[in-house]
Parts: C-alpha cells; structure tokens; sequence
C-alpha cells in the first residue's frame, strides 16, 4: 500500500494521506541551524546541537504521536482545521505533503479555502522560514481567524523534559509588535534568544500555553482560543512559554494572500548583550527580519537553496532503465547522506537530541557517502573528529557537535574506533587528491599542546588495534566493536545498567573451568580483524605516498599477520567466526546452539581478500546466503538468541527477529554488497540491494512503515512476529554504505589515489548505462556497455575515444570528457 509517490523531476516524494504508518519527515538547514518537520508539520528546530540549544519543544513516545510542531489554525466560522491536518484532525478536503531536497511544503484544503505552508532554512540563516499563502477558491467572500503556534524549549533539551522545579518560574518572553522574543535566561548567563514573527501587523497573541489552551485539560487538537477565535494577548510568567500570533483575514473569491513567518536564533557577544538603556540588543534580530520581510525575498532565497542542492547532487548522476536505481542514486540517498553528515545519530524522530553527540565511528563512517559533495567540509570534520582522540590512539566514542569536545558519558574503549578514521581520510585523499591534510597540526584531546600532525593520529589508530590483542592474535573487542550491543565484557546482572560498562563487572567474574578470575584481555573480535585487513592498507598506502617505506612495510607485516591469525582461529570451516567471549570460547560459530553465523565478519574479512586462495570466501558469501538471507533482506546472525546470554550481553535481550538479535540490520547488509561485488557476483550484489533499498519498498509502506524515500537502521528479521517492518530511519550508517556499494561496488566509479577507476559489477542481465562524475575538477561523461552480458570486467576503456591500458582515468583535472567502458 502507497501513501504517496515519488516526483522525480521535482526531487520530492509527494504524501497524500497524512495517516501515514509512522511519522514520514523531512530534514531542514544544511548549515548551524536546523528542524525537523513530519508530514502534519510536526518536529522542532534548534541551533547546532539538538541538546543543548533547542528551540522549540517536541514529545517523543507520546500519545497520539508526533506532538509539537509548527502549527497553523484556521477558523473559518466555526469550521477549525489545520493545512497539515494535525494536531485538530479535521478531515480535509484535500492535503499533500511535498518533502524536497531541504523544504517541505504542505498544503491543506477545507471548504474553498487552501492554506499552503513552506517550509525552509534558507542559507547563511539562523532560522526557519515559513511561508504561507492563503487562497480563496470559493464564490463567495471569506472572513477567518489565522492563528499560529510553536512551544519554545527552554534551551537545554534533557533539563527542559525533568528539572520543572526551575523550569516553570524562568520562562520569559517579550512582545513587540507583530515578534515575540523567547529570552529565557538571557539576563543571567546565556547570550543567545529566540523569535517568531511574521510580516504583518497582528491582531492578536498569546505567549502563555495555559491562556492559549484555555486550561491544562486541553491540548494541542482543542486550544480554546482558536475554536473561540479570541487570543488572550497573554504574556508568559514561568511556566510553559509558547508564541501564537493571530490575524483576522478577508479573501475575495479567487483572492489569495502571502505571510512570511520567521523563526529565528541570534547570538551575542556577552559583551554586546544589551544596549545603552538596559535593554536586550535586538538588532541581529531586527536585520534578519528585514532579509525576508516580503514574500519576494523569501522566494529568492528558496530558489537560491534549489540552485544549491542540484549543484550538491549534480557530482554523481546515473541513467538507466530502472527509474529506482535512478531516484536512490541521483536524489534520496545522496540526500540522506548529506543529512548523516550534518545530524550523525543525534537527533531523529528515533534519536531524541538528547542522549547522543556526534559518534566517532559514526561520523567517520558517514564521510564516506558525502565526501564528493562537499570535500572541504569532509575535511574540517576529519580534523575535528582526529582533535577528539587520545593518545594511545583510542577516542572517546562520541563528541558534542557545539563544543567538538569528546563526551565523558559515553567515554571511551570501542576498538573498532580508531579505524575508522583511517579510512574517511582515505577517503577524503581518493576524492581530492589533498595529500597536504596528513601534515595538518591537530591536538589530542583538544589541547592545542599535544599537536601533532594528521599522519600522526592514523598511525595511533592503526597501532591501537596491534597493542591490544588477544590470545589468539586477534583484535580485544573492548567494550564493543562495530556491534554496540555485542557487549563480551559486560556481565550485566542489573537493570538499567549500562551493557556497555566492562571492568567494574567482569572483574567479580570467575571462569568456572580453570578457577581464574576473568578480564578484559581476552574477549576477541573477527570484525576488527576483518576491518584492520581491509582498512590497513590504506595506512600503508598513505606512507608510501609520504615516503615512508619502511613504516609502510612495518605496517603491512602486521596486516599479513593478522590474516593468518583470521584463517587460523578465525575461521569455522564455512565462515567467518563473530568473536571469543570473555572465557575465550568461540562466538558466531557451527558449535553455538544460537548465534551460529553473522553477518558483520564475513562482509570485511572477504573485502579484505581473507581466504581468497582457498575459496574461504566463496564458502562465507554462501553461507550468508543460505543462513541469512530474507525476502526483507540479510538478518544479522542466525539462530536467533531466544534466552539472555551474560556474557554476550544486550545482543541477546532483545526478542528475536528485532535490532541486534537477528533483525535486517541494514548498514550490514552494505557491507555484503559490496564483498558479493568485489568477488564479481554482481547478480547477488543487487539482488541484495534492492531488497533494503526504500525506494524499491514503496509498495509495502503500511508494513515497512517509516520513510519510502530514506533507509531505516533496521527491518524486522525472519524471526519477528512483523517480519519487514522497518525502525529507526533517516540516521543510520546504511545511507553511506549503500552509496558506496551501489555508486563503487556496483556500478565501479571508484575515486582513488591515483585517479578515477572504473570497475563494474552488475548484474548480467544489464545491457549498461551512464554515469556522470565529477571528480577533481573534471567532469567524465562514462557509458558503461555490456555486450556480452557478464557480471565483472574491463575488457577496454576510452577516454574521449582514446584507448587507455588499464582501468583508472588519471591526470585530467578540467573540462568534459566522454568515457566508454566495455564489459567483457
């Protein structure tokens, strides 16, 4: 069942029912200021972190769901509805909801009178635009009461949900016109406030919720003051602040008329908070108002954000005859990533703003999608993230997007980490060519004294993972690897502890075989093993490049080594083994009665070339085939745990069929499209990726129910009772992954170091297709043919109808170039 369609030529994806399965939403800003907007225009806005500078209030878990927004009211003579049907609920006459590359326009009809909202961040603007325009489609003249309404957070999003004490005595606001000024605490020690306001003269406001509402028994489908049409010109005193302005409204039959609403963040110096009579400087404010002050400006500046994401897109573009490889590839997935880049995990409509900063491996991970659109951003963040890192080449595992500090509370020791970090730079290299990045000064723990330049901190990253092995020569998993919830060091006995705490447990715990008490310097991962071979080179690479040959050698032993540790105790005959636990017994193998084969090690070690000679891998790519596979997609791991496992930890709490416990876990599943690719199983490889990839999943969207135009982090496994059923959207490692199995593994644009290789493999059915790529500097127009109808293999390759020997395009940096590659 469909509650839309996709509007290619427009890059939207059109809602037509606002009774969608969950709440489908749009992301807004690509800058300092963003919002979150549903399709009944639920969500909120803030300034950089999604904790710590909220701007307006929402409620997440709550009933009915997706409360808080930016919500209009119409009164028209008794007949109360709202453009985005909620939060009144009145059935309209007709409704879409149009999601755009960083807008949303929703537009509602009731009566012969449309309301269409506009929803935007314009850039270089700290704040939200919202335009609307009211419409008269009926024959006879209408006179209706226009109210708006947002909920102002009291800035710190977690103490805003649960310190009320304080909370309900500090809110203040200031009314000036047709602008309400949300100043909560700024006459003590925040510099910063907030406003709404629109660009006509008002007839009315009301500031404080409990005025608007009419009592604390209503709510936001029944606020008394719109169904009265009488605002109480209230002004907040403590309590919950809200801003709402009213206007009363005459449309001629046919006649329509444009407001322009702002919502908007300012910052001052401390120095510069307040003017020569006391009061607060408001001219920041008063100059972004005038910026949109009329709905031609506002207009200019959607136009120039159109302009913006075309270009953004326009790096890498394909044609072929499947209209959703086409959408994934040209606008939702690359869209997506650009919002990973931007959001990490911190807030979502699954992720509160509240509990998370940027992760490092995240963040790390996300670079991968988006470095061919904005390289010079991908730089600063690799700087800001490789700033975070401790000196024994570990990293605090998340950090705080407004001070880029590394979070204490989520702290340190994921060994999976640090790896990360050497392949976004590697990454961001292939993508530019910028060498130079490896010779900037970055500090440790953000303490400019510790500098010391980016080659420094991969080779801590890449030594962290050989100073701390285990038994078997394997990487120790530490608190976690890739899999947070795969917890070998954890013993958690207590609720609501956390599984991610280790030496405090296990340090109580004795193995009952040989009588020793239990540590940390046992519990082994595969995975890492898998990711340092496959990650590895890339460091060697880099000193090569920097003449670092006997480094690079050094470096490259370890890999090899590592390679045999994998064959050697890592392997389980048919794949790949997960882990050892904490008592050193195998995880993730033909001995476990659950838990038998998963997923993640057999991605990594096969794109890595572990088992090659033998054809260890084939085995591995076909076990996944046989245990894993789903008409959903690729479960985690099989069996299902169906008891808790203590010394597995969270992985095993979960039911099965659901998030680590044998779910879709989608990011996962990039990782297998891209080791089915690399042997040449270009069949397999796209099977796999149309099975996760949304748009191929619009048909099911009453089942799969978020998003049919973003990935989900996960889709119930074959052993959930709502097999296909997705969670957690938007905000998930799989939107970059994808893009790089499907734009490298798939269809073979490959940046690398020494230029632009092309190595398909696709599905051998493909007669071929086009792709146009910018890449430093130039841009190649490549037509990929497919005569002879094989999955893998150049057979020539022309650029601009000269024959080139091999498959990398090197040293063209300007122009137009056209590029034929022939399959054979």
């Amino acid at each position: 069942m469909k509650f839309g369609y996709f509007d290619d030529a427009n890059k939207e994806y059109v809602i037509t029912s606002p009774k969608t399965p969950y709440p489908w939403i749009n992301y807004l800003g690509t800058q300092d200021f963003f919002s979150l907007v549903s399709n009944t225009a639920g969500g909120y806005s803030f300034y950089k972190d999604a904790r710590l500078s909220r701007i307006t209030r929402y409620r997440y878990n709550n009933v009915p769901a997706d409360a808080g927004g930016r919500y209009f009211y119409i009164n028209d003579n008794g007949t109360v509805w709202n453009p985005g049907w909620s939060p009144v609920k009145t059935e309209l006459d007709d409704y879409s909801c149009r999601h755009g590359m960083g807008y949303t326009v929703i537009k509602g009809k009731k009566n012969g009178l449309s309301a269409e909202v506009t929803f935007f961040v314009p850039q270089d603007f700290t704040g939200e635009i919202e335009k609307v325009v009211l419409k008269n489609e009926s024959n006879e003249s209408k006179t209706f009461k226009f109210f708006s309404f947002i909920e102002w957070c009291l800035w710190d999003a977690q103490d805003d949900c649960t310190n009320f004490q304080r909370n309900f005595n500090t809110g203040e606001v200031e009314i000036e016109g047709s602008t309400i000024f949300h100043k909560t605490e700024y006459k003590e020690r925040r510099n910063f406030f907030a406003f709404y306001t629109v660009n006509e003269v008002i007839d009315g406001y009301d500031t404080d919720r409990e005025t608007f509402m009419g009592d604390i028994y209503h709510d936001f489908s029944n606020p008394v003051t719109v169904f009265e049409g009488t605002p109480g010109n209230s002004v907040a005193d403590g309590w919950s602040p809200v801003a709402s302005q009213m206007k009363e409204i005459t449309l001629a039959p046919g006649e329509e008329k444009t407001l322009v609403y702002i919502l908007g963040y300012v910052e001052n110096p401390y120095e510069e908070k307040w003017n020569a009579d006391g009061s607060m400087n408001k001219s920041k404010a008063y100059e972004m108002m005038k910026r949109f002050d009329t709905a031609e400006k506002a207009d200019a500046a959607f136009e120039e954000l159109k302009v913006m994401w075309d270009k953004l897109l326009a790096t890498y573009t394909i044609s072929s005859p499947d209209e959703k490889l086409n959408r994934m590839v040209n606008i939702w997935n690359q869209y997506q990533c650009m919002v990973t880049f931007n959001m990490s995990r911190s807030a979502s409509y699954f992720e509160s703003g509240i509990g998370r900063g940027m992760g490092f491996r995240d963040s790390n991970q996300d670079l991968l999608g988006f470095v061919h659109q904005i390289p010079e951003r991908a730089r600063e963040r690799i700087l800001d993230i490789a700033a975070t890192q401790l000196e024994d080449g570990g990293n605090y595992h998340q950090y705080q997007p407004l001070t880029k500090k590394g979070n204490d509370a989520a702290g340190t020791n994921f060994n999976d980490d640090p790896l990360w970090m050497i392949l976004s730079t590697a990454a961001y290299i292939k993508e530019t060519g910028d060498v130079g990045i490896l010779d900037e000064m970055v500090p440790y723990k953000n303490d400019d004294s510790l500098a010391q330049p980016l080659l420094d901190h991969l080779k801590r990253s890449f030594y962290h993972v050989v100073n701390n092995l285990g038994p078997h020569g394997l990487p120790l998993i530490g608190r976690a690897d890739w899999n947070d919830c795969l917890n070998l060091n954890c013993f958690s006995r207590v609720p609501g502890e956390s599984f991610q705490n280790t030496a405090s447990n296990i340090a109580k715990e004795v193995n009952p075989e040989t009588g020793e008490p239990l540590n940390e310097q046992t519990a082994e991962s595969v995975m890492i093993a898998g990711m340092f071979t496959y990650i590895g080179p890339e460091y060697v690479a880099l000193c090569r490049m920097k003449g670092l040959n006997d480094e690079a050698d050094k470096a490259q032993a370890e890999i090899d080594k590592m390679k045999e540790a994998v064959m050697r105790d890592g392997y389980d005959g048919e794949w790949f083994l997960r882990a050892y636990d904490a008592y050193g017994k195998k995880v993730g193998s033909k001995e476990n009665d659950e838990g038998k084969i998963f997923i993640e090690p057999q991605g990594f070690c096969v794109m890595s070339g572990i088992g090659k000679e033998t054809g260890a891998d084939i085995k591995a790519l076909d076990s996944v085939n046989k245990y894993l596979d789903t008409k959903y997609g690729l479960v985690l791991n099989n069996p299902a745990f169906t008891h808790y496992i203590v010394e597995y930890g969270e992985i095993s709490t979960y039911p099965g069929g659901y998030k680590e416990n044998a779910g879709i876990f989608c990011h996962n599943n990039a990782w297998m499209i891209c080791a089915e690719a690399a042997v040449g199983h270009g069949d397999r490889a796209f099977e796999y990726y149309s099975k996760i990839a949304p748009a191929y999943l619009e048909d099911i969207s009453d089942l799969h129910r978020t998003e049919p135009y973003v990935y989900a982090q996960m889709i119930a496994g074959k052993d959930a009772k709502r097999h296909g059923e997705a969670k957690n959207s938007w905000l998930t490692g799989t939107a970059a992954w994808n893009f790089v199995a499907i734009s490298q593994y798939i269809l073979g644009i490959i940046p690398d170091y020494e230029g632009l290789k092309i190595d398909p493999s696709i599905p051998a059915s493909w007669d071929g297709y086009t792709v146009k790529r910018v890449f430093r500097g130039a841009e190649f127009n490549i037509k990929v043919e497919n005569p002879n109808h094989v999955c893998k293999g150049v057979k020539f390759l022309t650029v601009d109808g000269n024959a080139i020997d091999g498959n990398v395009i090197s040293g063209i940096t300007s122009g137009k170039h056209d590029v034929v590659v022939v399959l054979g």
